[in-house]
């Protein structure tokens, strides 16, 4: 982790410093009530206490700054304002609560400070306010007094939101580093702003037809390479980009034109910056203490202390922000295995158990739970979704059921399986046939997104496409095959950017997108097929309306694994013998090197069906056309093909 330095002033002339009023006539920022509810883990919105927020204490303008930091010695504020001196402006302890607190008069928004801690063994630190609402450019690290002036114009998706049954809907996410989908070349290749990125990538989802954009975390983070993943400013939008109210817009922009927004969150781990959480008010405030809980092996970051009622707070009350202050429709939770498991990449000796001598984090269980309950109580409708990569039970089930509360949860198995056998030579495919058909054994156990994400497109993993086997042409016909496949398979859908394309190269975050390889027709068909994939799945109920119900699929050949071939049919909920062309579709995939001329499909005599997707098609720059006569069908090779019953559905 690289370290980063503050910036300082200490060459600048010292300005006088602005002197608060007699401490008589000022009212302490945090009330009894705010500090009894925060002492309990129980204030939903503390982010409006603690923190930098301009305000009037009487008639006189200024701002509130409070910090909790109860192991401190003395906490001052300082700045821009004055000098960057300690002795000017100290803050005064509220009660026993670990709070201090200051109101400085006539200090204005976009002031650079820090607050300067003393701890008891007589040293001196400078740290970011883990309440700030903006922060300067990394790799400077100050925060920055800012007050929001924008005003949101998405009152009609906030509340068609509220009613939504994800469920039961389709649910498409693009997933998209905000710094390198696409950069201004011209303009030493800088990666767009909040502002400048609203319209294109608006226009740019919805002609693809995805229901959602998701972005790798947008919170401030010290080292551009972790995409975000290591958080040192949990309630700051990244100033790379813009200002909080550029991202406010660009939420905005999204909603209004039917775009939901998804935001990765870490509360797993943070980074041990001198500057920022770690070791706060000089004891393991955030963290805890013992490195077997406390630090994590792998990321050699800091783990927080979720048996901490005011660390439970912190964390709870930012996922509320992000909801409430930003409009975010969802978050989905990074590293959640990590959470739950107290020997997560541990040794033996290297973990200790808990009370009942198990290897579950029994805190992180409780916060997680409480972290679903509070936000689905104060913001219907908002998507919660787990990255959890192990079988832990019932993740998506209700917490009064015994589940932890999520909506949704990756299916990291189904994706590892199914690249296993993509990435197969077609001659051995027949040998990993379970790689295709295991994960419906278990596919309606959780609510599932299947996700094909950054991580598997990076550290040397090679780009989707790349991972295909074969010629040129039989990489693309492959991932086209796999991407229909995938559109039809039970779960939601994930693809992280570039996939729709098929770009060659594995994604580096400090470069754009290969969008010039739209000008080969080859790449221009892979964009067109999923582009058709998502307009017919919004258009076809039987993809999405019982997708966490194993009554909405069935088999039709699982077994045929010596040809390489799988055929299934998905259903709504539209009563059995009513089957019309948007309440049934029948997949049939042959993922052979080879045609596999007159197969015959299992499918009722009394009922025509028509191909409604071709992968091999010509218009996906295939090459390949498939006959289709009554159940007979001859299958182009490396090819998937959707059907569905002909509007007159009975034979004449």
């Amino acid at each position: 982790m690289k370290k980063e330095t503050t910036k300082r002033t200490s060459n600048r002339v010292r300005k006088p410093a602005s002197k608060p009023s007699s401490a008589d006539d000022l009212s302490p920022a945090l009330g009894e009530l705010d500090l009894h509810l925060f002492g309990e883990g129980k204030h939903e919105e503390i982010y409006n206490k603690l923190g930098a927020h301009v305000a009037k204490n009487g008639r006189t303008r200024g701002v509130s700054f409070a910090v909790w930091a109860p192991q401190a010695a003395s906490v001052s504020v300082v700045g821009d304002f004055n000098g960057w001196d300690g002795r000017d402006h100290q803050m005064q302890p509220l009660a026993t609560s670990g709070v201090w607190e200051l109101f400085v008069a006539k200090l204005a928004p976009r002031m650079l400070y820090k607050f300067e801690i003393r701890t008891h063994d007589g040293l001196k630190v400078l740290k970011a306010d883990p309440y700030a609402q903006y922060t300067e450019v990394p790799p400077n690290t100050s925060s920055i007094v800012y007050e929001s002036k924008y005003k949101f114009r998405d009152t009609k998706w906030i509340d068609a939101r509220a009613g939504r049954e994800h469920f039961r809907n389709p649910l498409s996410i693009y997933e998209v580093h905000f710094g390198s989908w696409r950069r201004r070349i011209e303009e030493e290749n800088r990666p767009f702003n909040y502002r400048e990125m609203a319209e294109p990538l608006a226009n740019y989802v919805k002609q693809m037809g995805f229901t959602h954009v998701e972005f790798l975390p947008l919170k401030e983070h010290p080292y551009g390479p972790s995409w975000g993943y290591q958080v040192s400013y949990y309630y700051a939008p990244s100033a790379r980009y813009g200002e909080p109210d550029d991202l406010r817009y660009l939420i905005d922009y999204l909603h209004r034109h039917g775009i939901g927004v998804i935001m990765d969150w870490v509360p797993a781990h943070f980074p041990k910056d001198a500057w920022a959480l770690g070791r706060f008010d000089g004891s393991a405030l955030y963290e805890h203490l013992d490195p077997r809980k406390g630090e994590h092996p792998d990321w050699g970051t800091y783990i927080f202390n979720y048996g901490r009622n005011e660390v439970r707070n912190f964390l709870l009350a930012n996922a509320l922000y992000w909801f409430k202050e930003f409009h975010i429709d969802g978050l989905r939770v990074d590293a959640v295995a990590s959470m739950l498991y107290l020997d997560y990449s541990r040794k033996e000796g290297e973990w200790e158990p808990n009370v009942f001598g198990g290897r579950e984090n029994l805190e992180a269980l409780s916060f997680l739970k409480e972290l679903n309950e509070v936000t689905h109580r104060a913001c219907p409708g908002i998507i919660m979704v787990a990255e959890e990569s192990t079988a832990w039970p019932a993740v998506t089930h209700p917490v009064y059921a015994g589940g932890l509360g999520f909506d949704f949860k990756w299916n990291m198995g189904w994706m590892h399986d199914t690249l296993k056998y993509f990435q197969t030579d077609p001659l051995f495919r027949a040998g990993n046939h379970n790689a295709l058909t295991f994960g419906l054994i278990y596919a309606w156990s959780e609510n599932f997104i299947l996700p094909f994400s950054h991580d598997e497109v990076v550290h040397m993993k090679g780009s989707l496409l790349n991972k295909m086997p074969g010629t040129t042409e039989q990489k693309f016909a492959t991932l086209r095959a796999m991407y229909a496949y995938m559109w039809a398979h039970p779960g939601k859908k994930l693809l992280f950017m570039g996939g729709e394309f098929g770009q060659w190269r594995e994604w580096a975050e400090t470069e754009s997108l290969d969008w010039h390889l739209l000008e080969d027709p080859l790449h221009a068909g892979v964009q067109k097929l999923i582009r058709d994939l998502n307009q017919t799945y919004h258009s076809q109920k039987a993809l999405w309306e019982v997708d966490g119900e194993a009554a909405g699929f069935e088999w039709i050949d699982v077994d045929n694994a010596r040809e390489n071939i799988v055929a299934f049919r998905r259903r709504s909920a539209t009563p059995e013998g009513t089957a019309t062309a948007e309440s049934e579709l029948i997949c049939v995939c042959n993922f052979s090197a080879v045609p596999r001329p007159s197969y015959h499909l299992a499918v009722p005599d009394d009922t025509e069906y028509e191909i409604i997707l071709n992968t091999g098609a010509k218009d996906y720059a295939g090459s390949e056309t498939v006959a289709l006569a009554g159940a007979e069908i001859d299958l182009a090779p490396l090819t998937t093909i959707w059907l569905s019953p002909c509007r007159s559905r009975k034979k004449r």
